[in-house]
């Protein structure tokens, strides 16, 4: 177990970020380009630039100006807690937060993407000089240590330093003082590990070229929480930001040091007596007088020159200021007041003088930067002449040095010691160990040193262009009460690289930091709980555990734990008993190739007793197998995909009959005159001429039927025609075309199969058949020959059962090849065997395709012969050629979108867990082969793969035949499946611009003309299918246009697809599979979607309802001209109010769609359930629909609601009326509305009824005159639904008084109404 560098985040949109901060050079420099781009001369061309390889792959990433290192000009910072950083150059910066993505495989990956980018600087000519990122700790008790919000604290050349919310507002401005900001740094809280350890106080410090002003961390915390809070409520409430406090600061002045450059604040210490005695003496003489209290002094360490480091400890109040600081103190508080851009502006304040208390003077040596270990007692200084010094804080010395890191970065990783590495007896707390992290960008190195004197534990090799992260803090905000139960996710030390935008981290095992002796020990107790681990794994490969446990037992040093460790691999249950022999035949092997005196005699002797019980058990084992030599391996093999085998027979044997002629049989004895044509005999050797596969096959039966059925003498028939001189290869292809050609024969006979490997054994033998000077390492051209066969052969059965036996057989000629020219029990391992090993898994994939298109079809569906598939095919297809043979089988099965869902749920549920070496399932139905084949290709028939091609398959059959409208509509459906909304768009595009639009527009063009609904010779004519074909074409041209609008609001949230496929198949080559395709469609323009659905609505509703309407019509010209363009353009859409005329044609077709619609519902109430129509128009959602239109359109809505309640009123319809009239607002003009409506209901029941009855009449005279006149004045032939019963009339009646307002003018005539009403309800 070593340390390690991992990935843990990458940044996305570098070459935004780039292009974003050098901005300014780009522009200048294109200008210069576009200067001088005719102008090239000798002298400023790039003669030799393929000399330099660097610079190449510079200028190929992409064509601007900045050259590859150029995040070294940038000031750059990232958050411990690896959720935010910031870039910054000049006057702009870049923030980049953290968000969380999902790979295709279910796996999370943080990335850092770009949140806020702008210009910081608000003063003219200053620029950002140091940036630091504080994350604050959450105030919730809830919290587990996760930080509330980041503040981004910067540092400008102005001495501003400013405070902002991670998406750049600004919370608070001070200027501390009138020098360039030169580093910013923090401290926060840490847990004391020992008692005696002082507690160090949270603290933000700032240097300046001659001053160092330290900010508390607790009143920091507490400003930048209000300050955030204010700006939110300002920005809620729409009011100005009120100007916070300043904030309260030390500032310190740094004597006695030429220049100083960075610094590290230390804390707060506190000396013992003897150090303070030792102190004043020297400090004050012989005559020095003690206080009696210990002073606390915060100690800071500085670096630059004169000297190179210094060490300076400030004890409050212990230096007056200067009057010259005092007056500029005041001049500034004056200046300040003129002044009032900033946030908060606090005048510079006073210095507290502090002098240099010892440094290490070296006067050509400067120091560049500091950094402080995370226990507060290491620090590393990088110099100018390439030097990393390693400081002793508390004593002030140097004690240790490292040479060649010139422009290093420098970093600290702290590792606590795991529960089980300390030994039992050890006492609390837990140990830490620090390492020191260079990296030397000159060297494109990284390494780790243990400290203080510690080796280096880990290199790794780099870019020369990387920056190294530190933070050297955690959260603020944080005490001893709060952090009690907290997780912090801080990363110490993180490497970015900007090449490839990669965020790595450094891991460092703590035994690397101990001693030689206790660091071996401390491996092999790792290396043995990683054993244990192993061991513990269920589904492990036997291959696997041998070569990791002979790995781990080799590794181990000391016995004792050797011991221990093989001892758990011999009791474990799992391991096969070939794994234990070889593991202990090679440990014993090695402890007998070491010194006798150095080997544990106790492990010799455990080694050697186990081995020979191990050799005694497998002896017995094999006396015990009863497994025919003849075809050894074979019959493992025939049994493991003997189930598949017989799904496949059962399937191929019940085929349609066909007609054949007797001649032609296989079985039919060969002419003694084709057996002629098809031989030569050249001197003495007999040569067969290439032909036909037929004459081949039959040839090839004549030779070797007899012998593959039994009914001949194998090793004759071998022995004769070897004695004839006839090439290998020529019987080895003779033999293979009648096994391949006559595989349903083959099938019946099961002993077959041995016949063939004796076969195949036999012709292997001959001279001439395998080279005896073939390399292992290399493929045979012999068993090349037979794997070629196999591969081109759509007989998927009978080439699988030749690739298993010429398997074994290969093997078995590679074994005894092996065992003459080594000598050796080893198993050799050979290219050819890797060979056979993916053929035969290729040959099987292709079995269990092969079986499920054999199913026949569904009766009534369309069939046509069965496709044959191999694996040469399904190579040359592409990646899509397995989910394209998969879809056209689902169309022939006629399966359902929904139940193909199913069925690969059902699949996702036991995901691959079928393995080449475990028998195929028995498969019994369509569903069952379908999963099956799904689990082998779980890739290639991805669900998103499948349902794409099998959109795809649907649109093509629809587009043969138009007048199957559900073929389009079960692409569609298919294409609602597709998860990824990047398919999704490319599919639906492909769609719309192959098969839709042409006859979308002819169908619009044609409505146009005609002014209604077309008849159906003019749909056909016009169109290419009939009305009711074109109606369901209409619906799914809506439905693909809501997908693709869809598809196209989700790709934002989404990453494309990563297209794999299976290892075996991975040398597949051809044409782009749909997928592909769709990957690789533009994205479109929405609102032009938008627009074409909003047309494809109208059409649909149109022909649903058979009306008359032009759709053109009711768009201006904008919305006319932008129809049947390209939906990737960018076109002029309409805006604004539209024509008061096209609004008033819009609303009356939306109101005739409300009435045909009621209608509908209304006849399907009172038609007999044998004679209703299923139709579209019957469904519930029309209305919602028309009102969703209706604000497309600018149509008032509560119009078609009114209309939409008079209508149902009308049918008769009242309980839905009363339920849509809740959502009217105008209630007046209803009221108005369905007054009249009561009217010719009540005049129908009292003046236009065949039989009038007695009371109607008396009721009638009794009625006021006004009343009567005013009925006798209805026509109630207005009514769709006039023999409304009573009760209903009764209740519309009293809604009306409920909705109409007292001093409405038809308020008495409802009151008139009602009492007539009651009258006629009490004489009924």
């Amino acid at each position: 177990m070593s340390c390690c560098l991992f990935e843990y985040c990458r940044v996305q949109e570098l070459k935004a970020v780039r292009e974003f901060l050098f901005q300014s050079q780009q522009n200048n420099t294109s200008s210069a380009d576009k200067k001088g781009e005719n102008e090239l001369a000798w002298d400023d061309s790039n003669w030799g630039s393929w000399d330099n390889p660097e610079a190449k792959e510079g200028v190929e990433e992409d064509t601007a100006p900045v050259s590859a290192p150029w995040l070294q000009g940038c000031v750059v910072s990232l958050s411990p807690c690896s959720d935010l950083m910031v870039v910054a150059k000049d006057s702009k910066a870049v923030f980049l937060s953290a968000k969380w993505l999902t790979d295709d495989g279910g796996r999370e990956g943080m990335t850092l993407a770009v949140s806020w980018s702008g210009t910081l600087s608000t003063d003219e000519g200053e620029s950002v000089s140091s940036v630091i990122c504080i994350p604050l700790a959450s105030q919730k008790r809830s919290s587990t240590g996760r930080p509330d919000w980041t503040c981004i604290v910067v540092g400008f050349s102005s001495g501003y330093v400013r405070f902002y919310t991670e998406s750049g507002v600004l919370l608070l401005a001070q200027l501390l003082n009138e020098d360039p900001v030169l580093r910013l740094k923090c401290r926060t809280y840490e847990i004391p590990r020992h008692p005696g350890v002082t507690e160090q106080h949270e603290e933000l410090s700032i240097l300046y070229p001659a001053a160092l002003v330290t900010i508390d961390g607790f009143s920091l915390f507490q400003s930048l929480r209000a300050c955030r809070n204010q700006v939110a409520r300002a920005a809620a409430a729409g009011s100005e930001v009120v100007q916070p406090p300043p904030l309260a600061y030390k500032k310190w002045g740094l004597q006695d040091m030429d220049a100083i450059v960075d610094h590290s604040s230390v804390g707060i210490m506190t000396l013992c007596v003897f150090d303070q005695m030792r102190n004043a003496s020297i400090l004050g003489g012989f005559h020095a007088s003690v206080k009696g209290s210990l002073p606390a002094m915060s100690q800071y360490i500085t670096v630059g020159g004169g000297p190179y480091t210094g060490f300076y400890y400030a004890v409050e109040g212990s230096s007056q200021p200067l009057l010259s600081h005092v007056a500029l103190a005041v001049a500034s508080k004056l200046t300040s007041a003129l002044f009032t851009a900033a946030r908060c502006v606090c005048v510079c304040g006073v210095y507290f003088l502090v002098n240099v208390r010892f440094g290490l003077p070296d006067s050509r040596r400067h120091g560049e930067s500091i950094c402080l270990s995370p226990c507060n007692t290491l620090a590393g200084v990088t110099d100018d002449f390439g030097r990393v010094m390693l400081l002793d804080v508390g004593r002030g010395i140097a004690i240790r040095m490292w040479k060649g890191y010139r422009d290093a970065q420098l970093g600290w990783v702290q590792v606590s010691e795991g529960r089980g590495e300390s030994s039992p007896s050890a006492p609390l707390p837990r140990r830490h160990a620090q390492f020191l992290v260079i990296y030397a960008p000159r060297r494109g190195i990284l390494e780790v040193w243990g400290t203080q004197q510690g080796p280096r534990v880990g290199a790794f090799t780099v870019g020369k262009h990387c920056r190294l992260l530190y933070a050297g803090y955690r959260l603020m905000g944080v005490n001893s009460v709060t952090s009690q139960g907290w997780q912090l996710h801080t990363q110490q030390v993180c490497l970015f690289d900007p090449a490839t935008g990669a965020l790595r981290t450094v891991t460092v095992p703590f035994h690397l930091a101990l001693s030689d002796k206790k660091s071996e020990r401390a491996k092999d107790m790792h290396l043995l709980k990683r054993l244990t681990t192993l061991l513990k794994s269920r589904e492990l490969e036997p291959d696997f555990l041998e070569s990791e446990a002979q790995r781990v037992l080799l590794d181990i040093k000391h016995p004792a734990i050797k011991k221990q460790a093989l001892e758990s691999l011999l009791a474990n249950k799992n391991a096969p008993v070939s794994c234990l022999t070889n593991i202990t035949r090679l440990l014993l092997a090695s402890l007998r190739g070491k010194d006798r005196e150095a080997v544990d005699e106790a492990l010799l002797q455990l080694c050697s007793s186990q081995l020979k019980l191990l050799q005694l058990y497998t002896d017995i084992q094999q006396l015990h197998s009863t497994v025919e030599t003849e075809v050894a391996g074979v019959e493992e093999e025939l049994a493991r995909v003997s189930l598949i085998l017989q799904r496949y027979t059962e399937l191929t044997s019940g085929s349609r009959p066909s007609v054949s002629f007797a001649q032609d049989s296989p079985d039919a004895s060969l002419p003694v005159r084709s057996f002629l044509s098809q031989m030569e005999c050249e001197g003495e050797e007999i040569r067969v001429v290439p032909g036909p596969d037929a004459d081949w096959t039959q040839l090839g039966s004549f030779l070797f039927w007899g012998c593959l059925t039994g009914e001949s003498p194998l090793q004759k028939v071998c022995d004769t025609l070897q004695e004839t001189g006839i090439s290998p290869q020529h019987l080895l292809s003779l033999l293979l075309s009648v096994w391949l050609h006559r595989e349903k024969e083959v099938l019946k006979k099961p002993k077959a199969v041995r016949h063939l490997h004796t076969l195949l054994t036999a012709l292997s033998s001959m001279k001439g058949a395998v080279a005896s000077s073939w390399d292992m390492q290399c493929v045979s051209p012999w068993w090349q020959q037979v794997r070629s066969a196999c591969v081109r052969s759509h007989s998927a059965a009978a080439a699988l059962l030749a690739a298993i036996v010429a398997h074994r057989a290969a093997k078995d000629n590679i074994t005894s090849l092996a065992e003459t020219k080594f000598q050796s029990e080893w198993e050799a391992v050979s290219l050819e065997l890797e060979q056979w090993a993916v053929c035969v898994r290729q040959l099987e994939d292709v079995l269990a395709l092969q079986t499920l298109l054999c199913v026949a079809p569904l009766k009534g569906t369309p069939g046509g012969a069965t496709p044959h598939c191999s694996v040469k095919a399904l190579l040359e297809g592409g990646r899509g050629g397995i989910a394209d043979s998969v879809a056209k089988w689902v169309f022939r099965q006629d399966l359902a979108p929904e139940r193909l869902k199913d069925m690969l749920q059902s699949r996702g549920e036991a995901q691959r867990t079928e393995q080449p070496s475990q028998p195929v399932p028995r498969e019994k139905s369509q569903e069952d082969l379908l999963v099956s084949v799904c689990q082998r290709f779980p890739d290639s028939l991805s669900p998103d793969m499948l349902f794409a091609h099998c959109c795809w398959e649907y649109v093509v059959q629809w587009n043969k035949d138009p007048e199957e409208g559900r073929y389009l509509c079960c692409a569609v459906e298919h294409l609602k499946l597709v998860s990824s909304p990047h398919i999704q768009l490319g599919i639906s595009s492909m769609m719309w611009n192959t098969f839709i639009v042409k006859r979308f527009s002819a169908a619009a063009f044609l409505m146009e003309k005609v002014g209604k609904a077309p008849k159906d010779r003019l749909c056909r004519r016009d169109v290419g299918m009939g009305d009711g074909a074109m109606t369901s074409f209409l619906g799914s041209c809506v439905e693909l246009l809501q997908i693709l609008m869809e598809a196209d609001s989700g790709i934002e949230e989404v990453t494309p697809p990563e297209l794999c496929v299976e290892e075996v198949w991975g040398g597949a080559e051809g044409p782009a599979s749909i997928v592909e395709l769709a990957l690789e469609q533009r994205g479109i323009h929405y609102p032009l979607v938008q627009h074409h659905c909003l047309l494809a609505t109208l059409l649909h509703t149109a022909m649903t309802f058979n009306l008359r309407v032009k759709p053109l019509s009711l768009f201006d010209s904008k919305g006319k001209s932008a129809f049947f363009r390209e939906l990737v353009s960018i076109q002029l859409m309409p805006s604004g109010d539209m024509d008061p005329g096209l609004v008033s044609l819009r609303q009356e077709f939306l109101l005739r769609v409300l009435t045909g619609w009621v209608k509908t519902q209304s006849e399907a109430g009172t038609a007999p359930a044998s004679t209703r129509l299923d139709l579209e128009s019957g469904d519930e959602t029309w209305p919602s629909l028309c009102l969703d239109l209706g604000t497309l359109l600018q149509v008032n809505p509560d119009i078609l609601r009114r209309h939409l309640v008079c209508e149902l009123y009308n049918q008769g319809l009242d309980p839905r009326a009363e339920q849509v009239m809740l959502e009217v607002e105008d209630k007046d003009v209803l009221g108005s509305q369905l007054l009249v409506l009561t009217g010719q209901r009540l005049s129908y029941s009292l003046l236009h009824t065949q039989t009038q009855t007695k009371p109607a009449m008396e009721l009638l005279a009794r009625l006021p005159p006004t009343l009567c006149t005013w009925l006798k004045a209805m026509d109630p032939s207005e009514l769709g639904y006039p023999s409304v019963p009573l009760s209903q009339t009764s209740r519309l009646v009293s809604r009306l008084i409920e909705i109409l307002p007292e001093n409405h003018g038809q308020y008495s005539l409802a009151l008139h109404l009602l009492e007539a009403v009651e009258a006629l309800q009490g004489e009924d």
